[in-house]
Formats: structure tokens, sequence, C-alpha cells
């Protein structure tokens, strides 16, 4: 595996990775290339990393069997294993990551993963290495056009999570007033957006539909506040174009879908079109797996195409600029179908076709059709009379079931039953409950209950 090349000077015309100019903007020009300059200027950045990570780093030394390597062209990067989050979990008490490069005293920020999927992963990262985080959302800060006239408020709990602690910085970095709104009640942001004034508000999609549904209920609407954007993340739905409407709706304003992880960093933004995601490809390097020996799957329904299938795969990311906690061909368990089609008027990086479309993890197969959780939210969103929502998961006899209970204020729950038969071409119990009944979250929500 050591293939020697010799670096082209290709990245001596581009910035450091952890100096963005001005704070407006990390290296825009790098989005009008062509792939194979583009390719060529991720091949050197690769290079850089695996030379670095593996003077730097016992895990990788030992995954890899070697002490150094340089690869002639990107295809070179098959020839190493793809990792998952069981590959870096740590049995010790503290938690931390194994694939960590240094001793704990040399990092700075403390973050662990939201724990959704098992046993929550400290993950560290040193000044450099968040200093690389807060340049890279330069580019998702300059999609959803944030200047430093802009307020933002932050619409989340500020814990262990990273949540939105790097887009706190990265706003803080473009000189915007940024507003924190941890530990406070719906009632009281509610009252903190008509006092504050905020442009931009950062959450999850599922949060900011039910902060939007309680600021109408409280007649508190936020439909003509001063929202001109609401930014959102943590969890699939800010692609898909009824949960989009929904909070379109709700505020009167854009919606921005952003998709970033812990152990990865904050690595794509929505297309300008909102049917879609960029992978932000200077600083991440993207490939595709399939989901499963055969991925010819339902396409999901906010995910059309002409046959009714589409190509749907698991996206593994390789962190370019991060050598304190390094990923290399890691598989985020994220679905996708890529579209390297170029569209006028937007991005040259990769787009992914309906955004995170769902996760392996979560996918179902009910009597033989394959569910994914964000195909009944899309069909749910179309109700706006629907507040929260829940899908349980159970055995009929030898048989999968699913039932879905809603808080309608329509009290029909028949004609979102008829919507999902026709959509999925499955039988869907749907119950309705009173309003309030089912827990809300200001974080990722958990709105699939498993029970078999």
């Amino acid at each position: 595996m050591n293939n020697e090349t010799k670096l082209s000077p290709l990245s001596e015309r581009v910035a450091d990775s952890a100096n963005p100019p001005n704070g407006m903007g990390f290296r825009t020009d790098v989005q009008g290339w062509d792939r194979r300059t583009l390719e060529r200027f991720q091949l050197e950045r690769l290079n850089r990393l695996l030379e670095r990570v593996l003077r730097e780093n016992a895990f990788y030394r030992s995954r890899y069997q070697c002490n150094s390597m340089q690869l002639s062209s990107l295809d070179g990067l098959k020839q190493l294993p793809l990792m998952t989050k069981a590959d870096m979990i740590s049995d010790a008490d503290s938690g931390i990551a194994l694939h960590h490069s240094y001793a704990p005293e040399a990092y700075r920020r403390y973050h662990r993963t939201s724990g959704t999927r098992g046993r929550p992963m400290v993950i560290l990262d040193t000044d450099e290495d968040w200093a690389w985080w807060v340049a890279t959302w330069q580019y998702v800060l300059d999609a959803c056009e944030i200047t430093a006239s802009d307020r933002v408020l932050m619409a989340f709990s500020f814990g262990p999570f990273i949540g939105f602690w790097s887009a706190h910085d990265a706003c803080l970095y473009r000189r915007c007033m940024v507003i924190p709104s941890g530990g406070m009640s719906t009632a009281a942001r509610i009252d903190l957006i008509h006092a504050s004034q905020p442009t931009v508000i950062f959450s999850t999609p599922s949060y900011a539909i039910h902060l939007g549904q309680e600021a109408e209920s409280r007649g508190k609407s936020l439909r003509h506040s001063s929202v001109r954007c609401v930014f959102v993340a943590g969890e699939p739905g800010g692609s898909v174009p009824s949960v989009r409407s929904a909070i379109e709706s709700l505020f009167g304003a854009s919606v921005m879908d952003h998709a970033g992880a812990t152990e990865i960093g904050p690595w794509g933004f929505s297309s300008a079109s909102g049917d879609a995601l960029h992978v932000i490809e200077s600083e991440f390097l993207a490939e595709y797996v399939p989901v499963q020996p055969s991925s010819r799957m339902q396409a999901p329904e906010h995910l059309p195409t002409a046959s009714g299938e589409t190509d749907l795969l698991e996206l593994v990311l390789t962190s370019l600029g991060r050598t304190g906690a390094p990923v290399i061909r890691y598989r985020t368990g994220d679905m996708v179908h890529p579209d390297f089609r170029e569209v006028a008027g937007e991005s040259n990086f990769v787009r992914l076709r309906g955004g995170v479309v769902g996760r392996v993890d979560d996918m179902l197969v009910v009597r033989g059709v394959n569910v994914f959780p964000s195909s009944i939210e899309s069909i749910v969103r179309e109700f706006p009379e629907v507040g929260e929502y829940r899908l349980i998961v159970q055995k009929s006899g030898a048989l999968d079931e699913l039932k879905l209970e809603v808080e309608d204020r329509q009290h029909s729950p028949d004609r979102i039953a008829e919507k999902l038969l026709l959509m999925l071409q499955l039988r869907i119990e749907v119950v309705d409950l009173p309003e309030g009944s089912l827990p809300r979250s200001e974080g990722k929500s958990r709105r699939v209950l498993d029970r078999r």
C-alpha cells in the first residue's frame, strides 16, 4: 500500500483549512471546479492526511499495518478497510473513542454522540480541528446567505451532544449576533423570538414544526416575524418537500437543510432548489456502498423517479481536515442517492437527491416492503392539522405490523391511513390521540417505537 506519488502544486494556490479568509466564505471558488480538478485537490488533501495520521496516530498504524502511505489515485482508497462506529467504541469508563491521535490533555473540545443508537461515544477536538469545523461551516453559512447583519437564535440545549455548538462558533466567527436559548421552554423561546427579532433560527426539523405550531396555538404566530430562514439539522426532513413546506408555512420563511455528525464534521448543505444536499467535497471524500446485496429498493415517496425505483446507497465519508480524531472511510449509516450532474446556478459539489433518505439501521421491512420512517413523515406532514406523531412496530403472529399514532386536530385518522395506503401500498392502522399526549424533543426525535 506504499504507492508513492508526487504532489502537484495545486494546493499551494488554496488557503490552509484552519484559516478561512475573512470569515466570509471558505474557498468558495472550489465549488466551481470541474470534477477532475476537484479530485486532484482531494488526492493531495488525502495524502497529506495519511502522512500525518500514520505519523501521529497509533490506532491507524495498527489498523493499516504500516507507518506511511501515499496513494497515486483516489481509487487507492479502496485498499483500506471501511470503518464503523463499532471500530471506535472504547470499553474504558471515559467513553473516549479509540481513534484519537493524542493524549486527552492535547484537546480543547469535548462532545458526545447522541446515543440514539447505542452507547454515547466521546469525541474530542484540538484547537486546530475546531478551527477546521468553523472553517468548513463557512460553506454552509454562505449557502444560507448569513452575514454579519444577521441575528441567529440557537433553539437547542447546550449539552455535550454536538448539536449546533460548531454552528454557534461559526456564526460568531462571521460576526453575527448569536442568541442562545438553552434551558428555555418552548413558550419562553417563542417570547424570546418576538423580543430579540432573530433573522435565522437553528433547530431540528421536528422541533421547528413544534415551535411554530405552539406559537400558533398561543396566538403568537411566527408567520410574520423577523425570521427569514429556518436552518434545520440533526435528523432527516429538511430536504423532504412536505416537511419543508410545513416549516415554511409556520414561519413564513425559507428552509435550509444541513447534515453533519460528531464523529465526522459538518459535511453537507442544501442545494439551491432545496431538494438535495451537497457534500462539501473540498473537506470530505464521499464514497457510496450498497445498502444490501441488491440495492434496488422502492423509492421513498419524497424521492420520485420515472421508474418508481432508485439506487439507494450508504454514504461513506473521509474527513480530510481533522487530524486529532480522524475518520477514514467511515460508514455513516445514511442512505442517499448521489447525482453528479451539474445544475446551473448550483454548486458543482455532488448532490444527494432528497438529502438523507433514511438510515440503514432505521429501515423497516414490513410484509416484504421496505419502509423508511422519513417516507412516513413526508406523508404525515402533508396534513397540517397533525401536530406530533409516533410510529409503532409490533408483531402480529409471524408478521410485522405498523401502527401510527397521531395528534390530529381534525380527528379524522382514516384520511391519513388512506394516503399511506395509496403512497406506500401498505395498510397502516392510524390512531388519533389527544393533543399533547406524545413526547416532544428539541433534539433528535425518537418517533419509532419498536416492540418486536
